[in-house]
């Protein structure tokens, strides 16, 4: 009986262990390919040039998701229901006011002004490429404008992402304290969790194409699905954090003597700043399942 029992489990026993060490063997196979490939550059140096370009591409991306939300809705509607998110972001940093102004400002958009927007936000496109070239081993022609044009085809998808998350967010105020909430820790717990699942799904679309047709080299699709999959589960955790930080009673302006404007362009340079690691290191990642999947091994 014993014998029997010893035979029956040894066949799963064996079989489990090859597997267990090839999984271990690709993971560190994963990772000395993803080092090496972040080793050709300066990743804090491909970070900061990102962030240079995000800073004059992020805020038109927001005011045209803004404004895509009027077409249905109308203006008044569409005002309405962003402000009603506002109660979502904590006001100890004076982060609904910066938030009401955007509303305002998209809601208020123009074709005309619409189109003018497409120029500052497709400069996002040249950093993102731009920022992971000192990485990539090939050459590349035309960078700006094909990067740039190509980062254009993402106002396809703003729309939708944009309805997404009016509608998600319009269910997840009445969990937040000045929206009606008790402001415990299920209340909390919950809007963090439907939080985090929002921004996952929504920042992966963007991303998987990002790293298809933005950034060089891209892999294929269902690689850069999977990267993106996963590098935009740590941005969804990394904007809980941002929101965290947020309610934090601190005043930013206290190392520029004061000057909180200052401060506060500062603070949100540096945790895009983060952000951007995230993506790069993405995207290394990408290469490297690329590299894995071909047979090819870095280096």
């Amino acid at each position: 009986m014993s014998t029997d029992s010893a035979a029956s489990v040894s066949p799963a026993v064996t079989g489990t262990a090859p597997a267990t060490g090839r999984a271990l063997h690709a993971a560190r196979r994963l990772l000395t390919d993803t080092r090496e490939i972040l080793a050709r550059g300066d990743l804090a140096a491909a970070a900061a040039t990102l962030t240079y370009y995000a800073a004059i591409a992020v805020v038109p991306w927001v005011l045209l998701a803004i404004w895509s939300t009027t077409w249905l809705r109308g203006r008044a509607a569409a005002e309405s229901e962003w402000n009603d998110l506002a109660v979502l972001i904590p006001p100890d940093m004076g982060g609904r006011d910066a938030f009401s102004e955007a509303v305002s400002i998209g809601v208020g958009l123009s074709v005309v002004g619409a189109l003018v927007l497409l120029f500052p936000a497709s400069f996002y496109g040249e950093g993102l490429r731009r920022a992971c070239l000192g990485m990539h081993t090939g050459k590349d022609r035309f960078t700006g404008w094909r990067s740039r044009l190509s980062v254009l085809v993402l106002v396809l998808f703003v729309p939708p992402l944009a309805a997404v998350a009016v509608i998600v967010g319009s269910s997840m105020t009445t969990l937040a304290p000045d929206g009606g909430g008790d402001g415990g820790l299920a209340d909390l717990a919950a809007r963090v969790v439907i939080g985090f699942v929002t921004v996952w799904l929504t920042v992966t679309v963007p991303l998987t194409w990002v790293y298809r047709k933005v950034t060089p080299a891209g892999p294929s699709w269902p690689i850069a699905a999977v990267t993106a999959l996963g590098t935009a589960s740590f941005i969804a955790g990394f904007a809980q954090g941002f929101l965290l930080f947020l309610s934090l009673p601190i005043d930013v302006g206290i190392p520029y003597g004061g000057l909180r404007v200052i401060g506060g362009v500062v603070a949100a340079g540096l945790w895009l700043y983060v952000l951007h690691v995230l993506v790069i290191v993405g995207w290394a990642v990408g290469q490297a399942l690329a590299r894995s999947a071909g047979g090819d091994r870095v280096g």
